[in-house]
């Protein structure tokens, strides 16, 4: 796994984040290498992951391009990785995994 997409995936566990799953977009149509969702136990969890992250990426040298966040979901965008933070229902409404996997990717965890 790519060292850059296990460290996000130990970050998010570290805080509890539920459900952690790294996708590898290599070798598909998709405009980035990695994608990473994990989910929040809401708004607050999901921004003090956010707030996490952007400390936690900085110390390891990344460079975070683009953020979007509304309440329910949250992307960070790192260039080549993708992270969504989403809540329940989000997540379960949404289904990234499904969409992920049509586009041909393997999943790492």
């Amino acid at each position: 796994m790519n060292r850059r997409a296990k460290l996000i995936m130990d970050l998010l566990r570290e805080k509890k984040a539920d459900a952690v799953q790294v996708f590898d977009m290599k070798g598909s149509d998709y405009f980035v290498d990695y994608v990473v969702v994990a989910t929040t136990m809401g708004e607050r969890h999901g921004l003090s992951l956010l707030d996490f992250l952007k400390t936690e990426l900085k110390k390891n040298g990344e460079h975070i391009l683009n953020i979007e966040a509304s309440s329910e979901w949250i992307v960070i965008d790192l260039g080549d990785i993708l992270v969504h933070l989403l809540t329940p229902e989000f997540r379960a409404k949404y289904d990234l995994e499904e969409f992920l996997t049509k586009r041909n990717s393997n999943k790492i965890l």
